[in-house]
C-alpha cells in the first residue's frame, strides 16, 4: 500500500488473507463469470474485460492490487474470495469483498471482513473505515452491521444500464475506530 503501509499476511480461524498476486486473476474471473457473485454489482451481467475500462463501476482486480487481499481455506488452499481495504486517505480506507458462492451463509464474509477492519485500525492507522453496498443486498448489509459499521446513509445512484434494485440506491456504512469494538 502506498504511504508507507505494508499489507500482511492475515489469519483468521478459518481463513488466511495473502496479498494478492497475478496468479489469483483466473480466480478473480472467474468471480465475475458467476451471475450469482455479480447479481448486486451488474444484475449478473457477464463480464467482458476486454470492454471495460479502468472506469467500471466495480472492482475487477487482476492480481496487482496493493490494497487487495486473496482469501483461501486454511485447511485446504480452495480459493474463497477476496476481501480489500481501499486506501482513501491517511486516516480513512474503503471495506469490500466478494466471495465465491460456495463460500457464502458460512460466516468467511465477516471473518475476512474483520482481520481486515482489525488491521485498518491497529496496522495501517486508519481513524474511518467505510464500505457501500445495493440497499437490496441484505446479506452484505448483515456482514457490515455484525461488524459494528453503521448506517451513515443511502443514497439515489444514476446507473448507466440499470437493473432491479438499483432504483432503491446504495447505502453507506462507516466504522469508526472510537467506536470499533476490535
Amino acid at each position: 500500500m502506498s504511504g508507507g503501509i505494508s499489507v500482511v499476511v492475515l489469519q483468521t480461524e478459518r481463513l488466511t488473507l495473502s496479498p494478492c498476486q497475478p496468479g489469483d486473476c483466473a480466480d478473480f474471473v472467474a468471480l465475475e463469470r458467476d451471475p450469482e457473485v455479480m447479481r448486486y454489482l451488474n444484475g449478473g451481467r457477464p463480464v467482458d474485460r476486454a470492454q471495460s475500462g479502468p472506469d467500471s463501476l466495480f472492482l475487477m482486480p487482476d492480481g496487482t492490487e496493493p490494497h487487495l487481499w486473496t482469501g483461501r481455506r486454511k485447511d485446504s488452499g480452495d480459493f474463497v474470495g477476496w476481501f480489500c481495504l481501499w486506501r482513501d486517505s491517511d486516516t480513512q480506507a474503503e471495506l469490500g469483498y466478494r466471495l465465491r458462492r460456495s463460500a457464502w451463509g458460512q460466516g468467511l464474509a465477516t471473518e475476512g471482513a474483520a482481520a481486515l477492519v482489525n488491521w485498518g485500525f491497529t496496522g495501517a492507522g486508519y481513524e474511518k473505515i467505510l464500505s457501500t453496498t445495493m440497499t437490496v443486498n441484505h446479506g452484505s448489509r448483515r456482514v457490515l452491521e455484525k461488524l459494528g459499521f453503521t448506517h451513515a446513509r443511502t443514497v439515489s445512484v444514476d446507473w448507466p444500464d440499470p437493473f432491479p434494485g438499483t432504483e432503491q440506491g446504495e447505502v453507506w456504512y462507516e466504522l469508526r475506530r472510537a467506536d470499533w469494538k476490535g
